[in-house]
């Protein structure tokens, strides 16, 4: 019997494109350019699994016509990119490759956090446009971090790594909103301890980093009420999902100073960000690079292809999540 037909959808690390073409028929996408819907559809109709990643969209008009493939191998923790539901009512199986990010995700939201603080970005520029005249006691003057509250929304797997790193790594205190009730012992293993509401925790923070899925539940999840809860002259971290923030609040707390800062490491219309934020200086904007190192994204890869294989293989993906 000849081997299941395999498309994927954008380049991977080569090591795990390897693993992949022993065990499949796979056609790669040698010009890395993300599959327009058309494309998408004819896919789904021709290929035994597709395996995609944040950048493709797979709406519910996706699902609508023949559909050969019956399992979606998602390259990434998060899958609001895909019309979950109409998946579920084609029979098409959904994984995504929890856990192996973990760290770098953590990582990159605290390079945000320090960035923001210190004005690292702004004074990258100013240096590299030459304008930087020389040190000065009151030249770009930023906040410090040890000692000061960070608040965190979501408590799974990464919110609990950037809360370890903020407590013990930099004498943060954390405080944290979940929509289901942690351990008290548990949570103090990171440093962290839960308040009853999310506007408690915007309240009472000085950073507030965001660490929940995307998705129509969490939809402008930080919108213009949330913004004005946070305390005055705060900052936010956003490394989760785009969609989490409405960007036009998130414009208006910066633009009337509600807010102290930004720093963004994904956007509601990926790869457009908009002018607002990429002209002012207290923003402080990354390309998606949460799970951007070289072992993470290897490993993103071997999750993916021990997905599909177990479903190949008549057994129950380790990963799914319909």
């Amino acid at each position: 019997m000849s081997p299941p037909r395999i498309l994927v959808t954008r380049q991977w690390p080569a090591a795990a494109e390897a693993a992949l073409a022993e065990r499949f028929d796979v056609t790669f996408n040698e010009e890395d350019i993300p599959l327009g819907l058309d494309q998408m559809r004819q896919a789904m109709a021709a290929y035994d699994a597709v395996l995609p990643t944040v950048s493709d969209k797979l709406p519910s008009s996706i699902f609508e016509g023949d559909t050969r493939a019956k399992i979606l191998g998602n390259f990434g923790v998060g899958y609001n990119h895909i019309d979950i539901a109409a998946a579920k009512a084609k029979g098409v199986l959904v994984t995504n490759t929890p856990g192996v990010l973990t760290d770098c995700t953590a990582d990159i939201a605290m390079l945000l956090l320090l960035a923001v603080a210190r004005r690292g970005g702004e004074g990258e520029r100013q240096l590299r446009s030459g304008a930087w005249k020389g040190w000065c006691p009151t030249h770009m003057i930023g906040t410090k971090v040890a000692g000061k509250t960070v608040g965190i929304i979501g408590f799974g797997r990464i919110g609990r790594a950037f809360a370890q790193r903020c407590h013990f790594g930099f004498g943060m205190d954390v405080v944290f909103f979940n929509r289901s009730t942690i351990d008290a012992a548990e949570a103090a293993r990171y440093g962290a301890r839960q308040l009853a509401t999310m506007e408690e925790v915007l309240g009472a923070s000085d950073f507030v980093s965001l660490h929940c899925p995307g998705g129509a539940q969490n939809r402008h999840l930080m919108n213009a009420p949330r913004f004005a809860a946070m305390k005055k002259g705060a900052f936010l971290i956003n490394t989760a999902r785009g969609d989490v923030v409405d960007e036009a609040a998130l414009i208006s707390a910066l633009q009337g100073g509600s807010i102290r800062g930004a720093g963004l490491d994904v956007y509601e219309a990926e790869p457009q960000v908009p002018e607002e934020l990429k002209s002012m200086e207290n923003v402080v904007l990354l390309p998606h690079l949460g799970s951007a190192t070289e072992e993470t994204r290897t490993a993103m890869g071997m999750k993916v292809v021990e997905n599909i294989t177990a479903f190949f293989d008549g057994r129950e993906p380790p990963d799914r999540v319909v």
